[in-house]
C-alpha cells in the first residue's frame, strides 16, 4: 500500500515490491497462491513505516474504483475477481498488522520518553525548591544577624567614645567595632551569592568579551537587532550572558589558536545567540595558549560550575526556558547556536490518551479488513449475479438444438452477451470451431448456480452443445 513517509526511497521501494509481487502472481495465472506470501511480507513492512493511514485508505479505494472500472469496460476479467480480491486481502490485512505493531512500539518508546522527562521535571524543581530555600534561609540570616552584628558595632562604637575607658580597652572597642562592621559586609557578599543574578545587558556582554581578548583570546562581538531596551527579559539575558561565556571558555580551552566570533542578535520575539571559531592563518604564540586558564581563573566565581556542566548543562539550561540549542563543527571549526524566545513557550496540548489510540489501532487492524473482505465479496457477487442475468440461456431452448442447425436460427434465441466464466478444467474443442458460454440460471441459490453451456459452430454450423458442471469439472451432457 502506498503511504506517506519521511524516506519517500523506501516507501517507493516498498511500494513497488508490493506492486511487482502482486503483478506477478496475477500474471502466474496459478491457483497455489504462493504469490501472496511475500505480497504480505511487502504489505507488513510497508504498515510498518510511519505515515498517514489516510493516504493508504485513498489508494485502496483507487485501486478497488479502478478494477470496477475495468470489469464494466472488459466484462472478461470478471473472472479475476477472485485473484483480485486475494491480492487485496493479502496486502491490507499484513498492512493493518505492521501499522498496530508501529504504533504499538511508539508508545512503549513514548512511555519510557515520558517517564525520563517526569524524572528530569522532578529533578528540576527540587533543584529550584532548594534554590528558594537556601535563598529564604539566607535573607533571614541577612536579616537577624545583620541586625545584631549592626547593633553589636553600635554598641562597640559607644562603648569606645565611653569617657575615662583605658586605652587599651578603647583600641580593643575600636577592633570590635571594624571586625562587626567587616562580618555585615561578608554576611551581604554570601547573600548576594545565594540570591538570582541580575540580567546581563549588552554592557556585560561587552565586558566579557573585553576580559576574554585581555586574557589573550581572538574574539569579537557584534550586536544586531531592533529590541527596545528593557523589551528582553532578565532570564534571557541571563541565559545569552551564559551561552556566551560558556563558548567563549571552550573556545580558549579546546582551540587556542582560533578567532571567536560572537553575534547576538535581538527581536522583538526572541533573541539569537551565535558563537562561532574558525583557525587563524598564523596563529602566533603568546598568551592564547593560556587563556582557558585565564578565563578559568577570572570567571571562576561566576560560571564556574557552568563550565563544567558543559555543552550538555548548557542545553538544557536552553531549553529550560523555552529556547533550542544546536552544536557541533562548522566552517572547519565550531558553532554554538541557541534561540531564546521572550516570552515561554504555551503549554503543550493534553496528549490523547495513547491507550485509546492503540486500542482503536488493534480494532482497525481487525475490522478494516473484515469490512474490506466484505465489501469486495458482495460487490463481485452482485456484479457476477448482473452480469450473470444478462448471458442466460434458457434450458428449453437449450434443449430444442440439434447439431448441424445454423447459428441464424439460434441466434435469436440467444443472450445478449456471453458469460465470462470458464470451466475450470478445459474441454477440447472440436476442430476449427469457435464456441460460446453462457450460463444456465442467474439465481444464486439455485442447485445450477454455475453451471455452463457451451455451443460451438463451425463454418456458421452447430457442431458441439455440451453442459458443465464447475463444481465437478465435468461434462454433464453431449452435444444434443
Amino acid at each position: 500500500m502506498i503511504d506517506e513517509f519521511p524516506r519517500p526511497a523506501r516507501v517507493q521501494a516498498a511500494a513497488l515490491a508490493v506492486a511487482a509481487v502482486a503483478a506477478a502472481g496475477a500474471a502466474a495465472g496459478t491457483d497455489s497462491g504462493w504469490w501472496l506470501i511475500p505480497e504480505a511480507g511487502c504489505a507488513f513492512l510497508a504498515g510498518g513505516r510511519p505515515g498517514r493511514a489516510r493516504n493508504t485508505a485513498l489508494a485502496l479505494a483507487a485501486v478497488v474504483a479502478a478494477a470496477i472500472v475495468a470489469v464494466a469496460l472488459v466484462p472478461a476479467w470478471l473472472v479475476w475477481a477472485s485473484r483480485f480480491t486475494g491480492l487485496v486481502a493479502a496486502a491490507v490485512v499484513p498492512w493493518c498488522a505492521g501499522r498496530f505493531l508501529r504504533q504499538y512500539r511508539e508508545l512503549v518508546r513514548a512511555g519510557w520518553e515520558r517517564a525520563a522527562q517526569l524524572e528530569r521535571e522532578q529533578d528540576l524543581l527540587a533543584e529550584q525548591a532548594r534554590l528558594r530555600e537556601r535563598t529564604r534561609i539566607a535573607q533571614d540570616m541577612h536579616d537577624l544577624l545583620g541586625h545584631e552584628l549592626s547593633l553589636l558595632a553600635l554598641s562597640a562604637g559607644a562603648l569606645q567614645l565611653a569617657p575615662g575607658l583605658p586605652r587599651e580597652h578603647r583600641a580593643a572597642a575600636r577592633d570590635i567595632r571594624a571586625r562587626a562592621g567587616a562580618a555585615v559586609d561578608r554576611l551581604g557578599e554570601v547573600v548576594g551569592v545565594l540570591r538570582e543574578e541580575p540580567g546581563a545587558g549588552p554592557t556585560e556582554l561587552e565586558d566579557l568579551v573585553a576580559r576574554s581578548v585581555g586574557a589573550g583570546l581572538d574574539a569579537r562581538l557584534r550586536l544586531e537587532g531592533d529590541a527596545a531596551p528593557g523589551q528582553v527579559p532578565p532570564i534571557v539575558e541571563r541565559t545569552v550572558h551564559r551561552v556566551v561565556r560558556e563558548a567563549l571558555t571552550n573556545v580558549a580551552k579546546h582551540a587556542p589558536g582560533h578567532r571567536a566570533t560572537v553575534v547576538v542578535r535581538h527581536t522583538k520575539a526572541r533573541t539569537e545567540v551565535r558563537v562561532t571559531n574558525v583557525p587563524l592563518p598564523d596563529p602566533a604564540p603568546g598568551p592564547a595558549t593560556e587563556t582557558g586558564a585565564a578565563l578559568a581563573a577570572g570567571e571562576a566565581p561566576q560560571g564556574g560550575q557552568d563550565r563544567r556542566l558543559g555543552l550538555a548543562g548548557l542545553g538544557e539550561r536552553v531549553r529550560a526556558v523555552g529556547g533550542a540549542f544546536v552544536a557541533g563543527p562548522e566552517g572547519g571549526g565550531f558553532g554554538i547556536r541557541a534561540t531564546l524566545p521572550h516570552r515561554p513557550p504555551a503549554a503543550a496540548p493534553e496528549p490523547r490518551p495513547a491507550a485509546g489510540r492503540l486500542g482503536r489501532s488493534a480494532a482497525a487492524a481487525v475490522l478494516v479488513p473484515l469490512f474490506t473482505l466484505a465489501a469486495l465479496v458482495t460487490g463481485v457477487r452482485v456484479w457476477d449475479t448482473v452480469a450473470a442475468r444478462q448471458s442466460v440461456f434458457a434450458p428449453e431452448d437449450y434443449a430444442r438444438l440439434r447439431l448441424g442447425q445454423p447459428r441464424a436460427e439460434i441466434a435469436p434465441h440467444l443472450p445478449e452477451r456471453q458469460t465470462a466464466r470458464r470451466p475450470a478444467v478445459a474441454v477440447p474443442r472440436p476442430p476449427d470451431a469457435a464456441c460460446e458460454f453462457y450460463v444456465q440460471t442467474a439465481d444464486p441459490f439455485d442447485d445450477r448456480s454455475g453451471d455452463l453451456y457451451r455451443l460451438c459452430f463451425r463454418a456458421g454450423l452447430l457442431v458441439s452443445a455440451d453442459a458443465f458442471d464447475p463444481d465437478t469439472d465435468s461434462q454433464e451432457e453431449d452435444s444434443p
